[in-house]
């Protein structure tokens, strides 16, 4: 079982960027598939980013441009950079892993975060 551990949210303002972290408990045989989704009260999970075993990235659509998702292997840790905040991205933001092939689907990954709070405020 692969446990992880997000950090990094918080209270930001409008306009500012936050940078959210997720760790792996165990390495296994194979290199993981990072995601990160987000979900608000009362809203279904959203899918935001992904970053595969061999580094490719994929953001959604309102998030492109200024996200970015990286992943170092040896530490097993996964970054995400979100920029230009808004208040509308406040969530509870959670990192999932799989050992196999990761979309945007919640579906694609056993393995998830608690969630780490982001609030954004005018």
């Amino acid at each position: 079982q692969v446990q992880l551990a997000e950090s990094g949210g918080g209270l930001v303002q409008a306009g500012g960027s936050l940078r959210l972290s997720c760790t792996a408990s165990k390495r296994t045989l194979s290199a993981y598939d990072w995601a990160w989704f987000r979900q608000a009260p009362g809203k279904e999970r959203e899918f935001v980013a992904r970053v595969r075993s061999d580094g490719t990235t994929y953001s959604a659509d309102s998030f492109r441009g200024r996200t970015t998702i990286s992943k170092d292997d040896a530490k097993l840790t996964a970054v995400l950079q979100i920029n230009s905040l808004k208040i509308d991205d406040s969530a509870v933001y959670y990192c999932a892993v799989t050992e196999g092939w990761g979309t945007q689907s919640p579906r694609d990954y056993p393995y998830w975060g608690q969630g780490t709070q982001v609030t954004v405020s005018s």
